[in-house]
């Protein structure tokens, strides 16, 4: 079957898994950067005498990291594992669901190193601060706006 796009069923679940793909090649990068730094961290002497609470902040933000990666990554693993086997939607259907699962663990990581790095520098008034200025920004942009964006989609 033909869609109005001119492309088969086939072929658009190609082009869509390739974009889905090439999306995450953006979300990874920053991911990588953001991993590296927090993993230097730790070497640091000014780390060893941080407090409890902002080596909690750091774990948390580490870990938050690990989980952006795995479900970031984890739909390129997906493809390389089914795409033989006919499953493109099913990849696409799932793949969707984990990349924005994995982009709100990206946001949260981001989140914490920012108000972690506001609380070492000015303190607590700054770390909730740039907490909720990073929340704010990252929801509005990644996940209202384009909700709320209208749909210039001919035909509907």
């Amino acid at each position: 079957m033909v869609e109005h796009t001119g492309e088969t069923r086939n072929e658009k679940l190609t082009r869509n898994v390739s974009e889905l793909l090439q999306e995450l090649r953006v979300a990874q990068a920053g991911v990588q950067i953001l991993f590296g730094f927090l993993l230097s961290v730790v070497f640091t002497d000014r780390f060893h005498d941080a407090s409890g609470f902002e080596k909690a902040l750091h774990l948390a933000a580490v870990l938050l990291a690990v989980a952006s990666t795995a479900l970031l990554t984890a739909p390129a693993a997906w493809h390389r594992l089914l795409f033989r086997d006919g499953m493109r939607e099913e990849i696409l259907t799932a793949g969707n669901r984990i990349v924005l699962a994995g982009l709100a663990c990206l946001a949260l990581a981001i989140t914490v190193t920012v108000a972690l790095i506001a609380k070492v520098v000015y303190g607590v008034v700054a770390l909730v601060a740039a907490a909720v200025v990073c929340t704010v920004l990252f929801g509005v942009l990644w996940f209202v706006l384009p909700r709320v964006l209208p749909d210039r989609t001919p035909g509907r």
